[in-house]
C-alpha cells in the first residue's frame, strides 16, 4: 500500500504509507478499564501467558506512558485476584529479554486471593512501621 502525495506541478508521488503504530490512550484509567476484560479473558483461559502476548494478540492500545505503565497493570490484576506469577519466558519484542509469565486464578478463588494478598500487604506495612518507630 502506497500513500499518494500530490506534488503542486500535478504530479504524483508515491511514497510508501506512514508506518503503522499503536494507538495511545491519553488517561491511565481510561486505558486500564479499556484493556482490563482482555486480560481478565486470558485468566479465565487457565493457560500461561505473558502481558506482551496478550497485548499483540488484541491489539491493545498503550498507556500514556508505555514504557513505564504497561508494568503497572499486571499489579493491578494480581492485587484483584485474576492472576498469580507462573514463571518467567523470553519477550516477544526483544528476544533476550526475561519477562514474568502470568496465569490466572479460577474465578471461584478470585475473592480469596485478593483478600489475602491486602493482608499481606497491610502486614508488611505494619511491620515497617514498627521498624521506623523501634529505629
Amino acid at each position: 500500500m502506497t500513500h499518494i502525495q500530490p506534488a503542486f506541478d500535478g504530479t504524483e508521488i508515491a511514497a510508501p504509507a506512514p508506518a503503522v503504530t499503536r494507538r495511545i490512550v491519553d488517561d491511565f484509567e481510561a486505558w486500564v478499564d479499556e484493556v482490563w476484560p482482555a486480560f481478565v479473558e486470558a485468566a479465565d483461559t487457565g493457560l500461561p501467558f505473558t502481558v506482551a502476548d496478550v497485548a499483540a494478540r488484541k491489539q491493545l492500545p498503550d498507556p500514556p506512558r508505555p514504557a513505564s505503565q504497561w508494568g503497572s497493570l499486571p499489579a493491578r490484576l494480581q492485587d484483584a485476584g485474576i492472576i498469580r506469577h507462573h514463571g518467567f519466558g523470553g519477550s516477544q519484542r526483544a528476544h533476550q529479554s526475561l519477562v514474568h509469565v502470568w496465569i490466572g486464578v479460577p474465578a471461584a478463588h478470585r475473592e480469596a486471593v485478593a483478600r489475602r494478598r491486602r493482608e499481606a500487604r497491610a502486614a508488611a506495612r505494619a511491620a515497617r512501621a514498627a521498624e521506623r518507630r523501634a529505629a
